[in-house]
């Protein structure tokens, strides 16, 4: 699948579903819900990843970096042109740095992370003279899914705290 905008609705609904189920794997082990997949170009799931980074003890266990680890050593090359990438919250400084380095075709984010967002919410790295790619860029799929998903996750983690 080609970067596009909204022409694949339903493609891009189909594969942010399955980075929603992912994301359920990960409020299960006690982190934060985000999920991620990534499609090769002709429409293939060949990465996915969920949140780990309470689970793994590991500050870089989110689910856009596994996913790109991922899909980098099935391709055999960390240039993603031709890959999408679904992920339900909108990515963190770190992942979008990984993200423009290994110049991924097209991001699909679900909600917006109006406390660390870096591609068009807090920042705009994809659009920084500190990029050396332009990615292109879908935000909003399955948006009430998503911020409901985390809603819920912080909602449960409060009253378990408050217990």
């Amino acid at each position: 699948m080609k970067p596009d905008s909204w022409g694949n609705y339903n493609i891009h609904r189909h594969w942010m579903k399955q980075a929603l189920l992912l994301a359920e794997k990960a409020a299960k082990n006690g982190d934060v819900p985000v999920g991620a997949v990534i499609i090769n170009g002709q429409g293939n799931l060949i990465a996915e990843g969920y949140n780990c980074k309470e689970q793994a003890h590991n500050p870089i266990g989110h689910a856009e970096i596994l996913a790109i680890r991922q899909a980098s050593q099935k391709l055999q090359s960390w240039h993603l042109e031709e890959c999408t990438l679904y992920v339900t919250l909108e990515p963190c400084i770190m992942c979008a740095g990984a993200i423009i380095h290994c110049r991924l075709g097209l991001l699909v984010y679900g909600v917006d992370d109006p406390k660390s967002g870096t591609i068009r919410t807090v920042l705009n790295l994809p659009d920084s003279a500190a990029s050396n790619h332009r990615l292109s860029v879908l935000s909003g799929i399955c948006e009430q899914e998503c911020r409901q998903q985390l809603q819920n996750w912080f909602k449960q983690k409060r009253i378990k705290k408050n217990q």
